[in-house]
């Protein structure tokens, strides 16, 4: 099955294709990226918003993910707005010391990061899959592999050691891997 990929990110396209490789599914890189407002509540509503923009302009399946990380014990940042969080920054690594200084004093640092999947394959068949990987937020960024927060979030169970420093695991154990999984066991019965 052939799903049009709701980003402007052909990379995305790429590395969704290498999760998929042993699946019936082929995410092809959009040919024209989309103005769609994430103004949803949810990461489902605002993978849904894109998937179904997406649809509605090409007439294909698409697939839409909402992606970012959640802080329980400061629901005031990050989340849905995680792509968003500090605009004024040019770069994650700026972002990611103005987070680590926004949540100075915190006790509870536990995080997670959160993966939805919205597959609008038509209006009658839309399916949504789930991931996610726990840790906490450390107190330096540390690693150089990876992108966004990775190198400031610290999974459960690789103590001392953050996204940014476990390229090979998170292509395993990332939220965006078990959204996959998740996905896989759906479709292969499709």
């Amino acid at each position: 099955m052939d799903l049009i990929l709701a980003s402007g990110n052909p990379h995305k396209a790429e590395e969704l294709n290498e999760l998929f490789k042993d699946s019936k599914l082929n995410i092809q890189a959009s040919t024209e990226k989309l103005e769609v407002i994430e103004d949803g509540i949810s990461f489902q509503e605002n993978a849904f918003k894109k998937s179904k923009a997406y649809f509605d302009r090409f007439k294909k399946p698409t697939l839409a993910d909402d992606s970012g990380l959640v802080i329980p014990a400061r629901t005031d940042i990050l989340g849905v707005q995680s792509a968003r969080y500090a605009p004024e920054l040019a770069t994650y690594t700026e972002k990611n010391q103005a987070l680590l200084k926004d949540l100075e004093g915190l006790k509870e640092r536990k995080a997670y990061f959160v993966c939805y999947f919205c597959f609008y394959l038509n209006p009658e068949e839309v399916f949504f899959f789930e991931g996610r990987v726990h840790g906490e937020i450390g107190l330096k960024a540390q690693g150089v592999d990876g992108f966004g927060y990775d190198p400031i979030f610290f999974p459960d169970g690789k103590e001392g050691q953050s996204l940014a420093e476990l390229p090979q695991w998170k292509m395993e154990h990332s939220h965006r891997a078990k959204a996959v999984k998740e996905a896989l066991k759906f479709f292969q019965n499709f």
